[in-house]
């Protein structure tokens, strides 16, 4: 890849604070993206973190564009700004570009053909439009701040920064969708993008896929606390530190049988069943915590991955950047971040034909580029009978749980034919549902408008379908062990000799080479691993000496996200694709995914471990207080010393000063604990302080400003006696319709279908088929 998937599109960059990591992410596929500052500079350029007097998130979520001033208070510079416009592919927009004297929505109606994507916090309509939000409001609003810290007590924040991380690969989604539709019909469009929309669509969503261990806890419950199990996937404490294990299958569950010494009292088959170990796990524990205490981390890991049980050591950011995993990959570079100051940081999501698509030059100096594109448009290519940006393509689906299911049905809701490959001996493990159902209410949202093939890849006969299914195809979805389609007999240069077009997108845990791409991984390794884990805990938590500190064991952060980054890049292979002729390989490894959402504070805690004196701390203060009512409770965040006014005002003490973290969070609760959580959070809102009430996963459907925006719609499927609620698309736009809402398949519920439509198979050769066990069919 040497000009970049993106090499062709143009971006009009008005963005600004978090907003500014939407243009960051097209910049790091190719796209030339132009920033536009007014005199003197974004004031994102001072925002804290910095790190030797410069922002660390405008560096960070800057980097690969170029920067022109262009003033608004001068009639020229407002002129070319609109020829800027009339020249872009797409407008990001979070305010800026009111002051040039032209709206969004103006913009759009100007250039018809022009995608402008507006951000703002809460969307432009809604009764909650004019409030405004950080990171912990988006946690607590969108249900998973209710799902976070002990059972009973103080709920615990997640790390800063995922959320606004989340919702610029969100929007990035939404503006290239929109991109590709408009190459396809020449149309273009204005999209009313919410932050608060997309935490609630892409974090931890209350009402979308969930992993294994978590498919029974989704029900409206009437326990008001946090969930009792806070160790679905148990952290130990060892010499050094911290180990997390995730003992899910039978072959697992004798691995650490096996590494423990095979204890008599568990030799039992009937332990190979999860709930039967669950309930022993007390006892299970007493013997894990005897081997564990006097071994390291890096020992643990070792040992643990020989007897073929997934663990992973609770690491620090400071040490994941440091790791010999992410240096030998890549997937970190030592640069100079801005003149004169270097750092250690992430290079990107991205890697596309082996190679890392990221970091290439760091945040322009202000107004240091021309007001002029470098790139040639490329020109639509109209279709007909088309309603949808994806109609016509076709997904070969390998995909397995969350990150592989988020992967398809976002292309499957726009149109796309996305065919779902199952085993019948390797179903997805998402299809695990509650006793007496036939299906999960995971699978049915995660599936969603997929089509069902039962083929077995392990047969010679079902590599040759197999091979057929993908010589038409365009793109081959997948998210397994590193190898294991090499194993099969396809690896992209196999996929390649069967179709040059094709493009491979594929997520791992740990990517796809270096010293870790081989370890068994699932979401909380992931986390532990990178250090998000360390990061999950709380002060304010209620103390419980008999656990660790850390609370982030109920979350299925990052497999949503991930699922939506692997789209983004294999979106760009089309559009490449399209442009060139020539397919691509695109891989996001989790690890890394999750150190690029939280860069920021990675990049700050790295200089301070090796110790910088220069960082100066953001000095905003977040935290959670207690409310009126039983376990209730709300957010404030005061950013500044004029939230604090205004906030002491509300309070009825505006001469009060507080001289540290602790005496604010007392002296605001002897307030908040009068008053219920949504008059808290509308009181502060009326006078521009960020805050907002916990809300349960119930309330979230209830949500007023959720409500008006139409975020969810009821989906229906025959094995359910009630609807689902589902999310109605990736953001209001103006010319894409809402997501249809087929059900999902049965395992190998189209295969005949599939053989009869796409792979023109005589009933016949199906039927042959079929009593071979080379494809099963559930109707």
């Amino acid at each position: 890849m040497v000009a970049g998937l993106l090499a062709s599109l143009r971006v009009l960059d008005l963005s600004g604070d978090d907003a500014d990591a939407v243009g960051r992410i097209l910049a790091d596929l190719g796209a030339d993206v132009l920033k536009v500052e007014p005199p003197g500079g974004s004031p994102a350029r001072r925002r804290l973190p910095s790190l030797g007097g410069h922002s660390l998130p405008f560096a960070l979520h800057n980097a690969n564009k170029r920067s022109t001033v262009l003033d608004p208070s001068d009639a020229a510079d407002r002129a070319r700004l609109l020829e800027l416009a009339a020249g872009a592919d797409i407008v990001v927009d979070s305010g800026q570009a009111v002051t040039y004297g032209v709206s969004c929505t103006e913009l759009a109606d100007r250039y018809p053909r022009l995608v402008v994507l507006s951000i703002t916090d809460f969307g432009a309509t809604g009764p909650r439009s004019s409030w405004r939000a950080t990171d912990p409001v988006f946690y607590a609003l969108s249900g998973s701040l209710s799902r976070s810290g002990p059972t009973t007590g103080t709920p615990v924040l997640p790390p800063d920064g995922i959320a606004s991380a989340t919702a610029a690969v969100q929007a990035t989604w939404a503006a290239l969708v929109a991109y590709y539709n408009r190459l396809r019909c020449g149309a273009g469009d204005y999209i009313d993008f919410a932050r608060f929309d997309a935490v609630v669509m892409a974090l931890d969503p209350a009402f979308g896929t969930h992993g294994q261990a978590a498919a029974g806890v989704r029900r409206p419950h009437r326990w008001r606390g946090r969930p009792r199990n806070q160790d679905a996937y148990p952290i130990y404490r060892c010499k050094d530190g911290h180990v997390r294990i995730c003992v899910m299958s039978p072959r697992q569950w004798r691995g650490l049988r096996r590494w423990l010494g095979e204890p008599e009292e568990f030799a039992d088959p009937r332990y190979d069943v999860i709930g039967a170990r669950f309930a022993a796990w007390p006892q299970i524990t007493e013997l894990i915590e005897k081997l564990f205490e006097g071994q390291t981390m890096k020992e643990l890991v070792s040992a643990g991955q020989a007897n073929g049980v997934p663990i992973a050591a609770v690491l620090s950011p400071s040490q994941i950047l440091a790791s010999e995993h992410f240096r030998s990959v890549g997937a970190i570079t030592e640069t100079e971040l801005v003149p004169g100051v270097h750092a250690t940081i992430p290079v990107g999501y991205f890697s596309v034909d082996g190679q890392h698509s990221g970091f290439r030059a760091p945040a322009p100096a202000p107004g240091i580029d021309n007001a002029s594109w470098r790139t040639d448009r490329v020109a639509a290519t109209p279709r007909q009978k088309a309603t949808r940006p994806f109609d016509g393509l076709r997904i070969v689906d390998l995909g397995i749980i969350v990150a592989g299911g988020e992967c398809s049905r976002l292309f499957a809701d726009l149109g796309a034919e996305v065919i779902k490959v199952e085993s019948a001996a390797y179903p997805d493990g998402l299809r695990q549902a509650r006793a007496g159902e036939a299906m999960s209410e995971s699978f049915a949202w995660a599936h969603r408008n997929n089509l069902g093939l039962g083929l077995d890849l392990r047969s010679a006969q079902g590599k040759q379908v197999f091979s057929r299914l993908v010589a038409d195809a365009d793109a081959v979805f997948a998210n397994f062990k590193p190898g294991t389609l090499a194993a099969l007999g396809f690896p992209y240069d196999a996929l390649s000799a069967v179709n040059p077009r094709i493009v491979l997108a594929e997520s791992s845990a740990f990517g796809d080479t270096g010293p870790w791409s081989t370890r068994m991984g699932y979401g909380p390794l992931v986390r532990a691993t990178t250090g998000v884990t360390k990061l999950w805990t709380s002060e304010e938590a209620a103390a419980d000496t008999s656990r660790h500190p850390f609370y982030d064991a109920t979350t299925i952060f990052p497999d949503h996200v991930v699922g939506r980054i692997t789209a983004i890049g294999a979106l760009a292979a089309l559009i490449h694709r399209d442009r060139t002729g020539s397919g691509a390989r695109v891989h996001v490894s989790q690890a890394e995914a999750v150190v690029n959402q939280l860069d920021t504070l990675y990049v700050a805690e790295a200089a301070r471990a090796a110790g910088r004196a220069d960082v100066s701390d953001d000095t905003s203060v977040h935290a959670v207080y207690p409310c009126a009512g039983d376990d209730e409770w709300c957010v404030i965040s005061i950013r500044d010393d004029a939230d604090w006014l205004a906030a002491a005002r509300v309070f009825g003490y505006p001469e009060a000063r507080v001289s540290d973290r602790h005496e604010l969070v007392a002296t605001v609760s002897e307030w908040t604990r009068a008053y219920p959580p949504a008059q808290v959070a509308e009181a502060l809102q009326s006078v521009g302080v960020p805050a907002g009430a916990m809300n349960r996963p119930p309330d979230v459907l209830e949500d007023p400003q959720l409500l008006a925006r139409k975020l969810f719609s009821p989906m229906s499927h025959p094995l359910f006696d009630h609807p689902l609620p589902a999310e109605s698309g990736p953001a209001p736009f103006r010319h894409i319709p809402p997501a249809p809402q087929r059900p999902a398949p049965l395992p190998g519920q189209d295969t005949r279908e599939i053989c009869r439509k796409v792979l023109q198979m005589s009933s016949e050769e199906t039927e042959l088929l079929i009593a071979e066990g080379v494809l099963f069919a559930s109707i």
